[in-house]
């Protein structure tokens, strides 16, 4: 009889937020806060919710501050700019929103969601579950296989 493995989800948090900040237009609430990244981050996070119920998921984002990247190379992300603040006001009430989802978070600090996701998703694989990373980085590809999808 095959071995039966478990599915873990692990999503891309700080990528979802990014991208539905940048793909919703400006909205705010009555009381002027901006909210477009709230909403577009929820409506995804629903979405692949309803197409996958996953039985095993957890969100990572990125920590605030420096990670180790920044103290072995000195202009890492040099080129980046500043996060807008529009999208930083949002972030308390994303991670509330993933709570009340009753999702695992995870952000480790000095470690970028990226590498937490890497690490985990091989992690996985070796300890029979399969694994479906969920983000728009393209980077990941060097680690699908024969349990890790993209």
């Amino acid at each position: 009889m095959a071995e039966s493995r478990g599915t873990l989800y692990l999503v891309d948090g700080s990528g979802y937020m990014f991208r539905a900040f940048h793909a919703i237009p400006p909205l705010n609430n009555s009381r002027g806060l901006p909210t477009n990244a709230t909403y577009g981050f929820l409506r995804m996070v629903l979405k692949l919710l309803k197409d996958t119920h996953p039985s095993h998921i957890a969100m990572v984002f990125d920590p605030p501050g420096k990670t180790f990247r920044d103290d072995l190379f000195e202009s890492y992300k040099a080129n980046r700019t500043e996060m807008p603040s529009d999208l930083g006001v949002q972030i308390p009430y994303i991670h509330r929103a993933v709570e009340a989802l009753r999702m695992r978070q995870l952000m480790i600090e000095g470690f970028e969601a990226d590498d937490v996701i890497g690490t985990l998703a091989l992690r996985a694989a070796r300890e029979k579950f399969d694994c479906v990373i969920v983000t728009g980085d393209k980077d990941f590809k060097q680690l699908v296989g024969p349990h890790v999808t993209l």
